[in-house]
């Protein structure tokens, strides 16, 4: 896909996610000019992580400049200031510095990693690449032409297709229900003003989070900051309205040929700093996470054999929050799914989970994580990823206390109040048997 549409999934695994390292000692450090970052300072190795962040993204598109931010975050790295794309890669190569540039639905990211001693000259390079990326017509039309390929292909990906209406349904009029990729209509109408424009709404420094992990003081990174942000706007326009999701129950299907079908399943969901956001964590790992203990996974694969894979997760964007699902089942099998899907749905509603759930969901939480997020890289994006959340610094040192303090009272309160089976809706991409569409 163009555009990444799952990333926002990720802020809610992070929160019970984060590494069990109790011992990392996160400081807050703020530059001379005000511009404040997380820091995990790491001498062993001489070698910093920079994860940059823009809050935003594509949900600035204006109305028919869909695509417009993802297109221009492309671009980024194409050249800057008096270098050309071949320039700019040659000396960033020769720095051994490595710069991604990438875009959701709420966000700008920005990945760089250097060695210490070619810290200056990497974050000089960086620093053109913010203020003054060139956009030169060749590069606008080779990027151009990659998103157009991968909006084509998305027109024939089922998934894709059922994220699109899932999206329209729940978000109409909002940004949200756009693809942030845009489409095969605005995307060729883009302008190199667009671009510009794009890029001066989209990075401001009132929507910027910086973390830093590896060989670097604080006042070093302070000294960095300012450096590295100067000439960047100060303000950029409104952030979108909260948005409640309109979904309603029922079932949605479009047709599309092939053996299966897939299913995009879900309704509204619960927000990120919602007291109850552990509980409700809890039960959806019971309910769809990833283990083959899970129910949905024990009822839909193991015992019927319909799918080879389903899962649900909390999302949590900026602006909305879903319970969602995705599974994809042979066409004729397709009503028996969605039966057992509303069935698992309306059993954890009424009855929660049990004592053995909730201990195995907590014993997994709270171990099975550390070593994905070891090093340098990993624990910059954790902590630029826990100040969008709105976390405290100290939250690694508390995390596994609050996943244990959930009671069974909490998940069955939290679970009668979550799951809605009668506000379930299902988009159905393809030929399924045994269901009757309703809007």
């Amino acid at each position: 896909m163009t555009f990444l549409r799952l990333i926002p999934a990720a802020f809610g695994l992070l929160l019970l996610a984060l590494p069990a390292r109790a011992a990392v000692d996160i400081q807050t450090v703020t530059s001379p000019g005000g511009i404040t970052a997380w820091l995990v300072q790491e001498d062993d190795i001489p070698f910093t992580a920079l994860e940059i962040r823009f809050r935003g993204g594509s949900s600035l598109d204006p109305a028919g400049k869909e695509g417009a931010v993802n297109l221009m975050t492309a671009l980024i790295e194409e050249g800057a200031g008096d270098m050309d794309a071949q320039a700019f890669a040659a000396a960033r190569d020769s720095l051994a510095a490595s710069f991604r540039f990438s875009s959701d639905i709420d966000t700008i990211a920005i990945s760089a990693q250097f060695l210490t001693e070619n810290r200056d000259q990497a974050i000089d390079l960086l620093h053109q690449a913010l203020i003054s990326p060139r956009f030169d017509p060749d590069a606008i039309e080779r990027v151009r032409a990659q998103v157009l390929a991968g909006l084509r292909a998305d027109e024939k990906d089922p998934s894709s297709i059922a994220a699109h209406i899932f999206d329209g349904q729940a978000f109409p009029g909002h940004p949200y229900a756009n693809d942030g990729g845009g489409t095969l209509d605005t995307v060729p109408a883009l302008t190199r003003d667009d671009l510009l424009a794009a890029h001066k709404a989209a990075l401001a420094r009132d929507r910027l989070y910086v973390a830093a992990a590896g060989d670097i003081t604080p006042q070093a990174l302070g000294a960095l900051l300012d450096k590295l942000f100067a000439d960047l706007p100060a303000t950029g326009p409104a952030l979108p309205d909260r948005v409640t999701p309109a979904i309603t129950g029922g079932i949605t299907v479009q047709e599309f040929p092939g053996p299966q079908s897939t299913l995009r399943f879900g309704h509204a969901g619960i927000k990120r700093d919602d007291p109850d956001f552990f509980a409700a964590t809890i039960l959806n790992e019971v309910l769809g996470g990833g283990r083959f203990s899970a129910r949905l996974m024990t009822e839909v694969r193991e015992k019927r054999g319909l799918t080879y894979g389903i899962g649900t997760s909390l999302v949590g964007y900026d602006r909305s929050e879903l319970v969602l699902g995705q599974t994809a089942v042979a066409n004729e099998r397709v009503g028996e799914a969605v039966q057992v899907i509303r069935d698992e749905w309306a059993r954890i509603a009424r009855d929660g989970i049990t004592e053995e759930e909730l201990a195995a969901t907590k014993t997994y939480l709270t171990g099975a994580y550390p070593l994905r997020f070891d090093g340098n890289g990993p624990l910059a994006t954790i902590m630029v990823n826990m100040q969008l959340i709105g976390l405290p610094p100290d939250y690694p040192k508390t995390r596994n206390e609050k996943v244990e303090a959930v009671t069974m009272e909490d998940v069955k309160r939290v679970a009668a109040s979550l799951f809605k089976p009668e506000d379930l809706r299902f988009v159905i991409v393809g030929q399924p048997q045994g269901v009757t569409p309703s809007e």
